[in-house]
């Protein structure tokens, strides 16, 4: 693997799965490993139970899907009956080689804990271990996230809460520090003994 944007991609991948390594692709698949391939990356995974398991491995083309989207192809994939050429199915390592055509396969759409996970990724990024800005974060339900922040400010616990369905979400959340400052989506913390005050971003 020698393309810089390839090792790119496969960087991606393997970051974005490292959640899976604890909780299941999809309904009895796990994930087993992911793997560099030349201008694409394979993922591994084990379907069904212990007794009747078996090992696939599919492979994704880097151009043909941003890493973004392949836990939502994944989940596609394993969770229903797929036809597949013959050409596009072989063995390697003992696994079931299938090359994946993303452009014709429907994405599913990520689950709450997905978009969670993201969501706290974003803002946890490694460099703030001395002051860091996201201390929690709570699933109220209805794809609502209620997220604890300290502002550098001044003291004390912000709720600060999201909707994990808006679409402008990544602006959202490049903005969310200079967000939580404006008294206009503010409002005491009643319910929450957690926070000191709670910012309403659930309509921005």
């Amino acid at each position: 693997m020698t393309d810089p944007e390839d090792r790119e991609q496969q960087a991606d991948v393997t970051r974005l799965l490292l959640y899976h390594l604890n909780a299941p692709v999809a309904e009895y698949c796990t994930l087993r490993g992911v793997l560099p391939a030349p201008g694409a990356v394979r993922v591994a995974v084990r379907a069904g139970d212990d007794g009747h398991a078996r090992d696939f491995l599919y492979e994704i083309p880097n151009d043909a899907v941003a890493p973004y989207y392949v836990p939502g192809l994944l989940r596609s994939v394993l969770s229903g009956p797929q036809v597949y050429s013959s050409s596009d199915v072989g063995e390697v390592m003992g696994m079931t080689l299938i090359r994946l055509r993303p452009r014709e396969i429907a994405v599913d759409p990520e689950p709450e804990q997905g978009r969670v996970l993201t969501v706290v990724r974003a803002l946890s990024g490694p460099g703030d271990d001395e002051n860091p800005f996201l201390i929690g974060f709570l699933m109220l339900g209805d794809s609502l996230l209620r997220l604890y922040v300290q502002r550098p400010d001044r003291p004390g616990v912000v709720g600060v809460d999201i909707r994990l369905t808006d679409p402008l979400q990544s602006a959202l959340i490049a903005s969310l520090s200079s967000l939580a400052r404006e008294e206009q989506y503010q409002r005491p913390a009643l319910d929450d003994p957690h926070c000191d005050l709670l910012v309403d971003l659930t309509d921005y």
